[in-house]
Parts: C-alpha cells; sequence; structure tokens
C-alpha cells in the first residue's frame, strides 16, 4: 500500500500492468548502446513510450527501470523533471505556447486567449473531442519572432489572434 492510500484513508484502483511492446524493447535496448551508463537512455525511452501511446503512463515507469537497469525512482524523477514527458494522457495535437518576456511583450496573452477561446480550455487542458492540450513553455528559441508556439513538432511564429482559427484546422 502507498502513503498516498494510507493518507486518503482509501485504496486507489488497481492501474493494469503495463505490457512493453517488443518495438519499444529494441528501440530502447538500441538507446542503451549509445551511452555509457543507461541512466543517460532514460529521457530517451521515455520519448519511446510517449511517441507509442501519447503519453507515459506509471506503470511504464517501472518497466523502463527494469529494462534500463536503474530504479524505477530515479525514471520517475527525469519523467517528472522534463516538461515535455507528459505524465497524463494530452490531445492528439499539443499546443505550447512559449510565456517567455520576448512572447509576452509581443502579444503572448492575445494569443493565448484567441487559442483558448477558439479551443474552449485554458492552459493545462484538453478539448472535449482529445484534438488539442494547451500547454505553456518557457522558451522556443525565437524570441526575435514571438509570439511563438509549437504544435507538435512544427513551430510557429509571428503569431496572432487573427491566424489561429486557419492555423488550428490544419491540424486534425
Amino acid at each position: 500500500m502507498k502513503l498516498a492510500d494510507l493518507v486518503a484513508g482509501q485504496s486507489l484502483p488497481a492501474t493494469p500492468p503495463y505490457v512493453m511492446s517488443d518495438e519499444e524493447r529494441h528501440e530502447i535496448e538500441h538507446c542503451l548502446h549509445h551511452y555509457d551508463d543507461n541512466r543517460a537512455a532514460s529521457i530517451d525511452a521515455l520519448k519511446i513510450v510517449q511517441k507509442k501511446h501519447g503519453w507515459v503512463p506509471d506503470a511504464a515507469i517501472a518497466k523502463i527501470g527494469e529494462l534500463i537497469g536503474i530504479p524505477a525512482a530515479d525514471v520517475e524523477g527525469v519523467a517528472t523533471f522534463y516538461n515535455l514527458i507528459f505524465r497524463r494522457p494530452v490531445g492528439r495535437n499539443v499546443i505550447k505556447i512559449c510565456d517567455s518576456i520576448s512572447c509576452y511583450l509581443t502579444g503572448y496573452d492575445e494569443v493565448r486567449e484567441a487559442i483558448s477561446a477558439h479551443l474552449r480550455i485554458n492552459l493545462g487542458q484538453t478539448t472535449a473531442d482529445n484534438r488539442f492540450t494547451l500547454l505553456p513553455i518557457c522558451c522556443l528559441g525565437a524570441c526575435d519572432k514571438g509570439p511563438v508556439a509549437m504544435i507538435n513538432d512544427d513551430t510557429v511564429v509571428n503569431l496572432s489572434p487573427e491566424t489561429i482559427p486557419a492555423l488550428l484546422e490544419q491540424y486534425k
């Protein structure tokens, strides 16, 4: 029983065991050959699992640790440190909007409000149809082209509230 269970006074529902596919296992084992220390492969392993599922389920943490030979707590530490490792389900398309000072000065608030109004979600939320998740991100390294966002792997620059509807329609 976990401490959280004791504090809450009730047991949480059991999570199903994570079944790692052969493809995931082979990709992770391949990554191990690139590093002298298996700990260094933990980010790659988390990204491999996330690529397949869209996020990293709790049950996958122990499997990754077991496969690369480090404690699950260490894998969990890496997973919770990096904000691009998603620890809960996200939409098919993830919008990461830059909230750094450069983007803030060039219209971040107006663009964020336009996205929120168009999708009817706020930061940290996912649309009801699971199409989009909207997340803040610290900096995308395109400060001279703000406001900036990333949608999946695409960096979009010089955003304006007027361009948001057409932009989002490109992502099904």
